[in-house]
């Protein structure tokens, strides 16, 4: 008797051990598409699957089952703005977002501040046969001149969001206050783009980034900070009133890139890591952590924006070296 249940013993302790090892598993990555001049926003269309990424040459459409990439909307200035503290890199448009299957939003970065605006472009189900001009956009908001918020304006729209109600994108063109712009939609149609929050002040911390909706309609912005100095970004959350609720002190670098699991839940971030690329790459976040709470789970050469699917695969972006060795990598297994 006792050695039939020091047999069931083993077993059940070697069940455990397996269930274990399974759930401890490395998420896995795949190359879906490389090439790419320095890539930043990155949206999955609702119902397709397929993976917007806007880059310095524009925005553009992959399949991420054939790994083909096609132009969607091209024509953006030259020269266009440059970004960053040594090294330094072109860019072009910035932020992506879905409002729904038909119609996505773009957030400039080629112009200078105060010039450059927010588009919406109505997308196909399938690759463009020719792709559309910037000028083409359905509906076009800003830009957000000199004013007495922003004595020079805004621009560098890197993150944007939308959850049918509003749009929101972060601006850093006064780098005294770190806004976020916010557009209001009805049936749709998106109103006048206007200041909203102010996050410089009420964090202490430079350059609002990553933009997203918790599963709780929160609005979360990732504070990038800057990119010269280690660990100062932030993870901050917002009122419907727009004020600040929760800050949190991540330990990351710049983070560039928020998304949240649709199934799970969980959230995730990227970070660039300009200051030493070595540590970059893909974290699980605590957002109820004090602070910290960021465990990396994927190193990655300069990743920007992150994005899921609708089963829970995880598209990124990444610079990597520059000179057009950009990259979309796919996350399984979070």
């Amino acid at each position: 008797m006792l050695k039939n249940w020091k047999s069931l013993f083993l077993a059940k302790a070697a069940l455990l051990t397996l269930a274990c090892s399974v759930s401890a598993a490395e998420p896995t990555v795949k190359v879906v598409v490389d090439g790419l001049d320095n890539p930043s926003g990155i949206a999955v269309q609702p119902g397709t699957g397929h993976v917007f990424v806007a880059s310095h040459a524009g925005v553009h459409r992959v399949d991420p089952k054939s790994g083909k990439l096609t132009a969607e909307v091209t024509g953006y200035p030259e020269p266009t703005d440059i970004y960053g503290k040594g090294p330094k890199y072109p860019v072009g448009p910035l932020g992506l977002a879905f409002i729904n299957k038909e119609w996505l939003v773009v957030g400039d970065g080629s112009r200078v501040d105060g010039e450059e605006l927010v588009r919406i472009y109505k997308v196909g189900e399938t690759p463009a046969a020719k792709p559309q001009k910037e000028a083409d956009a359905a509906q076009t908001l800003g830009p957000i001149g000199p004013c007495d918020e922003s004595p020079k304006g805004e621009g560098n729209f890197y993150g944007v969001a939308t959850n049918g109600k509003s749009i929101f994108v972060t601006c850093n063109g006064d780098d005294t206050k770190g806004w976020v712009a916010h557009a209001a939609l009805t049936d749709g149609k998106a109103g006048k783009l206007t200041l909203k929050i102010a996050t410089k002040p009420a964090t202490n911390v430079d350059a609002p980034g990553p933009v997203a909706f918790a599963p709780n309609g929160k609005l979360v912005v990732g504070q990038i900070g800057e990119v010269n100095q280690a660990g100062d970004s932030l993870l901050t959350v917002y009122s419907d009133k727009g004020e600040l609720e929760t800050k949190i002190a991540l330990g990351l670098n710049d983070i560039c890139g928020l998304a949240y699991h649709p199934k799970s839940g969980k959230l995730f971030a990227t970070d660039f890591s300009w200051i030493d690329a070595a540590k970059g790459g893909l974290f699980e976040l605590d957002p109820k952590a004090k602070e910290g709470g960021a465990k990396k789970l994927v190193g990655l050469d300069k990743p920007t924006g992150c994005a899921f699917d609708a089963d829970g695969t995880l598209y990124i972006a990444t610079f990597g070296a520059g000179e057009k060795k950009g990259q979309i990598v796919k996350v399984s297994g979070l």
